[in-house]
């Protein structure tokens, strides 16, 4: 992801697309992500986390090459197309390894799943600073995200043999299964789990923006070059990184809610900051909020969506659909308001949803102290 994003001004400029035409292409992302999630909980419930990590991140590996033939061939299509099989390969692994990250937490009996997005983040970094080193090189796209496909193909071969078999697999239908149209409105019909959505929402709102919009944000509103674009957004995911690493301590002194609403303070400070600033180090400061307040929400959400019942794998699905919600409706939205009234004032939608997030944060309380 961190491949894509750091490369996103570059690839705009590849085919000439215009902030709408971007958003359009984004809408690849977020079709293919929500394609994946929707289909993920029955696949796990059915094979097992295992088979279906892998069948994800083998479609992530295949994108990269897709994405970089459609720069070449300078194709929107191809690139839309390149797009909707990360996010397809994304949403399916998306929910097997928060199932097994779960598995871990509940055998462990303390937090752990902040901590296991927490090297998502560390991925993100390291690919953000590889992105921000080539960008600055002037290397191209294309050879940049080749690159990217061999070194993920090896890692997730290499991890993917350790994943235990059988995890999350029910001899009984999931209560997700598309046949099932009941369990699917019973657990939305929750009113904690639905509470429990719409935080997952906002920050999922929050973290997506930033990765579809950051460096051309900065590009953009701040008069920065490609490669200082990238930077800022080395900084978002380094801040990301630090936050589900360091959120452990908060966590075990404060509780989910606290921890929760704080962040969402946190995040709702940044991205209003980066919506009134006029200069990048300011414009740098409010990152940094932003990439701090967006770090432990979807992590910290999913786990206590698992906590609230049976089924936990389906809960966990039903929540992260609300994530990938806003990763349907976020980029293509913002792209839409953004080609009219400037990605600034796009923010504003982002800004609406974190607020949401902060005064329905009790929701994650856990049950031992609710």
């Amino acid at each position: 992801m961190a491949s894509w994003i750091t490369r996103t001004p570059a690839i705009r400029d590849a085919l000439s697309a215009s902030t709408g035409q971007m958003g359009l292409i984004l809408f690849g992302l977020s079709v293919g992500s929500m394609s994946g999630i929707l289909m993920s909980g029955a696949a796990v419930s059915r094979f097992g986390t295992r088979p279906v990590a892998i069948a994800g991140l083998s479609l992530v590996v295949a994108s990269m090459l897709a994405i970089g033939a459609g720069v070449v061939l300078t194709s929107k299509m191809i690139t839309a197309v390149g797009l909707a099989l990360i996010g397809f390969g994304m949403g399916l692994s998306e929910i097997a390894v928060n199932v097994d990250g779960a598995d871990v937490e509940r055998l462990s009996e303390r937090p752990l799943l902040h901590t296991l997005h927490g090297f998502y983040s560390l991925g993100t970094v390291g690919g953000a600073i590889f992105g921000f080193g080539l960008t600055a090189l002037d290397i191209p796209v294309v050879w940049h995200l080749m690159a990217i496909a061999i070194v993920v193909g090896a890692m997730s071969f290499a991890a993917c043999r350790y994943l235990p078999a059988g995890i999350g697999r029910q001899d009984t239908p999931d209560i997700t299964d598309r046949s099932d149209t009941q369990g699917w409105l019973s657990l939305i019909a929750e009113r904690r789990l639905l509470m429990i959505a719409l935080i997952v929402l906002g920050m999922a709102l929050a973290e997506g923006s930033a990765n579809d919009w950051l460096p051309i944000l900065m590009v953009d509103s701040y008069n920065v070059s490609q490669a200082s674009g990238s930077l800022m957004f080395v900084v978002f995911a380094a801040m990301m990184t630090v936050g589900r690493f360091g959120g452990g301590y908060f966590l075990e002194r404060y509780g989910r809610a606290r921890v929760i609403r704080a962040s969402a303070i946190s995040c709702a400070i940044g991205i209003g900051v980066a919506m009134l600033a006029r200069d990048p180090i300011t414009g740098s400061l409010a990152v940094v909020l932003w990439g701090l307040g967006a770090s432990l929400g979807f992590p910290v959400t999913l786990s206590a969506a698992a906590d609230t019942g049976k089924h936990p794998a389906a809960r966990v699905a039903v929540v992260a659909t609300g994530g990938y919600i806003a990763f349907l409706a976020g980029p293509p939205g913002l792209g839409f308001i953004g080609e009219h009234y400037g990605l600034r004032s796009a923010l504003a939608v982002v800004l609406l949803a974190v607020v949401v997030a902060a005064i329905v944060a009790q929701a994650t309380k856990s049950d031992s102290s609710r």
